[in-house]
């Protein structure tokens, strides 16, 4: 983790951020098979980074939620106005990437064992 995360864990819910208090002033949802919540929340928000590095003010927030079979993920973040539409769907478009998700579950999923 670089200098200057942080990671909120409340219940079942763990959320990593750069910037508090986190908010979603973008964002999109996809649901993960259950691998290290950590490890998956750091694996997105690097290629999220990526992607939108380029958006006037954007820092990332990832949270990921437990369910009983599954994990729920919301990425997005911060960003400065004006804020167009075709972000979320990017952010969509990263999350559903069998590319992306490939990588990140393969990468959790070592972890979720050590």
């Amino acid at each position: 983790m670089g200098k200057g995360w942080h990671i909120r864990k409340e219940g079942g819910t763990l959320m990593l951020f750069r910037h508090a208090p986190p908010r979603f002033d973008i964002s999109a949802s996809a649901a993960f098979p259950v691998v290290h919540p950590l490890t998956l929340a750091h694996q997105i928000r690097q290629d999220l980074w990526r992607l939108l590095q380029t958006v006037r003010g954007f820092s990332p927030v990832i949270q990921v939620s437990e369910a009983s079979d599954a994990l729920h993920v919301q990425a997005g973040g911060r960003a400065l106005p004006p804020i167009g539409r075709h972000l979320e769907i990017q952010i969509a478009e990263l999350l559903s990437s069998d590319r992306h998700r490939t990588r990140w579950l393969r990468f959790a999923e070592r972890r979720a064992w050590v």
